[in-house]
């Protein structure tokens, strides 16, 4: 708690520096957001459902009751944000800023619940030359676009069909007129991969991503169009011993993945238009379907095993309409889809020294796999001022594997789903808006 007391204080009395060394500016920023929702069933969500992914299955009781088939509702603050934007004097001929930003989201897992806990979102300093920028620290992963996301109310941004993810990383970006070229090698800490940030840092292989960005206004100034894309490679070390019958052994068994995202966007003075799609393998650490599971036993000796990887796509859209600077009108749609594996995948079962699967949207324990999530989400929000009412609707679909006569998931060995049953929910949220 001291802590939080110290850091707090320093942040609020940053503005003071100005007075004492002209040399450095602070511009705080942020806002106080409440959120008050309704969901009409059960849900897979992150700190007590703020954070939604998708609805949660079917589960039954003795009496054939779906115990999932109830809702709930919840207030929270916790998203509320305060953001500090720094200025400092120039080095190595560039212009050199900086950000913090942290909000009051917290932690929450199976060791610990943090309710309003200080978390940091992003910080990183940037050396701006002109044409080339370099940024060094957390910021969003390179395939979230801030010129092009998802602006819907809910704190989920869209995921899992947007990509979601903030990493440590440098970043380069070089301006050529219209045209920009990214190249980024990122980390993990609070978006991880199944295993956690071990796996990557273990690989000795950071996280590699590639970028071009093009973006240009009309002639007369009222329209602009931004267009992209890019790809990644990554690299997980998921053990570096196993368990065997005689003890334990070195393993150094990696799997690799590739990943590619496209988007567009095209703005006028009272409708924007967004697309992004994104094809890619092991997609868990931006918060999409996807993962790695074992393929092989290598050495059974040794508990030796091999992985594959786990694929999915995913597509949203958003159109927004504003007429006036009181009133926002938009709706958001979004799916995405498990495409299984390119290998075999073995039982899903615990084994000793390591776990098979670590895919978003499956159990370990054979009781739940999805194949597919829809959502639709219409919006209005009232703005006056700094202050805005937003009222948006969120409906989610999620197909899971359905079962079989002895409750067996019907699916083959590759991890594809051949028959479905399907879960929805209807989220009702109303926010209030106060920025800073």
């Amino acid at each position: 708690m001291a802590k939080k007391v110290i850091l707090l204080a320093i942040v609020l009395a940053l503005p003071l520096c100005g007075v004492f060394g002209q040399d450095l500016g602070i511009k705080l920023s942020g806002f106080v957001k409440s959120d008050f929702f309704y969901d009409s069933r059960q849900t897979v969500s992150i700190r007590e459902g703020h954070f939604l992914l998708y609805p949660a299955g079917v589960s039954l009781d003795a009496e054939d009751v779906d115990l999932n088939d109830q809702g709930s509702f919840n207030y929270l603050s916790i998203q509320t944000r305060l953001t500090g934007a720094f200025t400092a004097p120039d080095a190595f001929k560039a212009k050199v800023s900086g950000l913090v930003e942290a909000d009051f989201f917290g932690n929450e897992s199976a060791g610990l619940v943090d309710a309003n806990g200080f978390r940091l979102r992003h910080a990183y300093a940037k050396l701006s030359w002109t044409n080339t920028e370099l940024l060094l620290g957390q910021y969003w992963h390179p395939f979230f676009v801030p010129g092009c996301y998802s602006e819907v109310i809910s704190f989920n941004t869209g995921a899992p069909m947007q990509p979601f993810s903030r990493n440590p990383q440098v970043r380069l970006t070089q301006k050529l007129g219209s045209v920009r070229l990214i190249a980024a090698a990122a980390s993990q800490r609070d978006f991880t991969s199944g295993g956690g940030s071990t796996p990557l840092r273990n690989s000795s292989i950071p996280d590699l991503n590639a970028q071009v960005h093009f973006s240009r206004p009309s002639a007369d100034g009222k329209s602009e169009l931004f267009v992209g894309g890019g790809g990644e490679f990554k690299t997980l070390l998921p053990q570096i011993s196993t368990t065997g019958e005689d003890g334990k052994f070195e393993t150094n068994e990696q799997v690799s993945s590739l990943a590619g995202m496209a988007f567009l966007k095209y703005k006028t003075p009272s409708i924007t238009f967004k697309v992004q799609g994104i094809y890619g393998q092991n997609l868990y650490d931006l918060t999409m379907l996807g993962g790695y599971a074992v393929s092989e036993v290598i050495d059974a000796d040794r508990n030796t095993v091999k992985y594959t990887t786990v694929d999915a796509f995913s597509v949203w859209s958003e159109v927004m309409y504003q007429p006036s600077p009181r009133w926002q009108y938009a709706v958001w749609a979004g799916y995405t889809e498990n495409l299984g594996s390119a290998d075999s995948i073995l039982a899903y079962s615990n084994r000793v020294g390591g776990t098979d699967v670590t895919v978003r949207g499956s159990a370990a324990d054979n009781t739940s796999d999805i194949k597919r999530v829809f959502r639709v989400s219409p919006r209005v929000v009232a703005i006056a001022g700094n202050l805005s009412f937003a009222l948006e609707t969120e409906y989610t679909d999620a197909a899971y594997a359905a079962k079989d006569d002895e409750g067996a998931l019907i699916r083959d060995e590759f991890g594809k789903i051949t028959k479905t049953e399907s879960s929805g929910n209807l989220r009702v949220l109303f926010s209030t808006i106060l920025k800073f």
